[in-house]
């Protein structure tokens, strides 16, 4: 998965260690929140990630990169030298949706919606966006569930 990358075109991020790095389209900047029950628990609270469509490249680290299906709709990546969760990406569609903390900056970032708010514990409250979804509108919106 490793090429060339034009850095005008593509944000770099990286893991922990800086053993994985890799890319997404600059025009990435839409942060989303999911309480999933999985997200929380792969975080250790929402999952705060940044939606890349088709387009991650994995640029150097692609054997430290490991995968494993977290659900019937979706498989999660993580470095396997420091444990820095990297993305999850829906089977149905091909979507990733890489961890936003992998990033020193995401010129123009807006946070732009929660997702699975019905898994939501009482315990916190996110501010900021105005779009919540339950996780039957967010399978809707992926054409899975």
């Amino acid at each position: 998965m490793s090429e060339a990358i034009d850095s005008a075109d593509r944000l770099h991020g990286h893991c922990l260690c800086g053993g994985v790095t890799l890319s997404v389209p600059a025009t990435a900047h839409d942060v989303h929140a999911c309480h999933c029950g999985a997200c929380r628990r792969w975080h250790g609270g929402p999952a705060m990630v940044l939606p890349a469509g088709g387009d991650l490249r994995i640029e150097t680290g692609d054997a430290l990169v490991r995968r494993f299906a977290s659900s019937d709709w979706a498989e999660r990546a993580f470095c396997g030298a420091c444990g820095s969760s990297l993305f999850f990406r829906t089977t149905g569609d091909g979507q990733y949706y890489v961890a936003a903390g992998l990033f020193d900056a995401i010129p123009g970032a807006r946070f732009e919606s929660e997702i699975f708010i019905d898994a939501k514990p009482e315990w916190y409250a996110l501010d900021g966006p105005d779009e919540h979804l339950t996780g039957e509108a967010f399978f809707a919106r992926i054409g899975a569930g």
